[in-house]
């Protein structure tokens, strides 16, 4: 199977900072690393969860978080609380847009008030950069076939 491993500096220095100043401005590391770990699962992205799951670990992530993660819908209020569901229903809705020009928006109106309801704007912009930021990495790993077990602490 052919893959290139290149990635230009210059991008990859861009793809980092926006992920680095997103995670920054959302200042909360164990929600961020749920977040990039959810688009990283529905992208399918091996590399990125293989290295995200071990950051969350290091940020204090519960391994029953992150086991129950794929089902975060259907595990209860105490493994994942109200804010921590709307950032994971944003990225879900982010990630895989739903609707059409036709239909005034791809992210559900009530997924981004409810997510509107647990983030200030700063917060909240900050969100949708690192989904945004994640989504990014994943097409750029996944699109170049680059296998987990890369990624050293």
């Amino acid at each position: 199977m052919s893959r290139t491993r290149l990635l230009d500096r210059e991008v990859g220095k861009a793809l980092s900072a926006l992920s680095a100043a997103a995670k920054n401005g959302l200042g909360d590391p164990a929600l961020a690393e749920l977040v990039v770990i959810r688009a990283s699962q529905i992208n399918h992205c091996a590399f990125c969860l293989d290295m995200h799951l071990a950051i969350a670990r290091k940020h204090g992530v519960s391994e029953r978080q992150l086991g129950l993660l794929s089902a975060w819908e259907e595990a209860g209020d105490d493994v994942f609380d109200a804010r921590e569901r709307a950032a994971l229903a944003l990225t879900e809705a982010v990630t895989v847009p739903t609707g059409g020009a036709s239909q005034g928006a791809f992210v559900p109106d009530e997924v981004y008030e409810e997510a509107a309801g647990h983030f200030d704007d700063v917060r909240l912009a900050h969100l949708i950069a690192l989904i945004v930021a994640i989504n990014n990495w994943n097409r750029v790993m996944v699109g170049r076939r680059i296998e987990p077990g890369g990624y050293t602490p």
